[in-house]
């Protein structure tokens, strides 16, 4: 059985990683997501609210994300591993952040 840290484990990756990554669309930086709005993000997602930026829906839940500078897409983390292609972006408005 999972527990809330290790799925938040889950949902992290490593500093000195996160320092050198950017959004591969527009190079704006990025930053992680708080896990509070992973869940509410995962909520969305259970329900089919959310598409990625390739319009497909997003049906697998996330463990983290990677929220643009903008805040207009969040690309997802699985496992530790940053989802960073283009496509795969989950459309999100920055109002679901305030």
């Amino acid at each position: 059985m999972e527990t809330d840290t290790a799925s938040h484990d889950k949902g992290t990756i490593a500093q000195d990683l996160l320092a050198i990554l950017c959004c591969p669309e527009t190079k704006q930086d990025i930053r992680l997501l708080e896990p509070t709005f992973v869940e509410q993000l995962n909520q969305r997602i259970v329900k089919g609210e959310l598409k990625t930026k390739g319009g497909q829906p997003v049906t697998e839940k996330i463990d983290g994300g990677l929220l643009r500078k903008d805040e207009t897409v969040v690309y997802p983390i699985r496992d530790q591993i940053p989802i960073m292609l283009i496509e795969e972006g989950i459309l999100v408005e920055k109002s679901d952040f305030s």
